[in-house]
């Protein structure tokens, strides 16, 4: 495994030294949508009984940051390398497709966890939040790290270009994210909506999240784990079949 923990280390020294862009940055937009909102609802808005609309908030912007940077370091390694011409120094390389996946998907949640806990501890400045569950907190941003990080080197094999993946993340991970209930519960939405929203398998990793925190939620936090792993385990095998092949990786 020495090929994979190498690959792993060079995967996480790449973002680490931009981390005013990968990592800062992030926090920084996670904080706007806070002080916005926040100031904005605050006053008007309680989703649980005896949790305020900031506390509430809070889950949601940590979540969002996590699948966000998740998605976009497989992603944006991959097409870098694709694009500079250096993607075919990792193929001969001689580690297998699974090492390949293990490592990218491994550096993909370090950075999605390491962004995520950045928001969680600059948010705690402004309002305190329970740890009811700490074991499904933990749960959900593992598994909600890895489906994102596996959705990346997805679209990192498929586009070509860097504006193909950023209509994939415009089109795709974006309007996900937003219409999971980041902002608001879906119990406030439309009938329509309300059962859109539960196709969405972003919708459940929030709510599983927010309910480690608050012990409330919209769904049963171990029916949202459930479709989460199995979410994972779909994109998972998805991954490994398109690296087994070479799809748009050799020429």
């Amino acid at each position: 495994m020495r090929g994979m923990y190498t690959l792993f280390k060079k995967e996480i020294w790449r973002f680490w030294k931009v981390s005013f862009q990968t990592v800062a940055a992030p926090v920084m937009t996670a904080l706007l949508y806070l002080l916005i909102f926040s100031h904005a609802l605050a006053t008007r808005l309680e989703v649980y009984p005896g949790v305020s609309y900031t506390a509430f908030l809070v889950p949601g912007l940590v979540m969002m940051s996590l699948l966000q940077n998740s998605f976009a370091n497989s992603s944006s390694s991959l097409i870098q390398s694709k694009v500079m011409g250096n993607i075919v120094f990792l193929l001969l390389t001689p580690i297998s497709y699974l090492e390949f996946f293990l490592a990218f998907l491994a550096a993909s949640m370090v950075r999605g966890i390491a962004v995520g806990l950045s928001v969680y501890l600059v948010t705690m400045f402004w309002v305190h939040l329970p740890l009811v569950h700490p074991w499904y907190i933990l749960g959900f941003a593992l598994m909600g790290s890895a489906m994102m990080g596996a959705m990346g080197i997805v679209a990192g094999i498929c586009t070509e270009k860097f504006d193909q993946l950023a209509a994939f993340q415009n089109f795709i991970i974006m309007p996900l994210t937003f219409l999971s209930g980041v902002f608001y519960s879906i119990h406030s939405l439309p009938p329509l909506w309300h059962q859109i929203s539960r196709f969405n398998p972003f919708f459940y990793i929030i709510d599983g999240f927010r309910y480690g925190f608050f012990g409330q939620g919209d769904v049963s936090p171990a029916l949202s784990l459930s479709i989460v792993a199995l979410s994972f385990v779909l994109i998972s095998v998805a991954t490994l079949q398109l690296l087994k092949s070479g799809y748009k990786l050799r020429g």
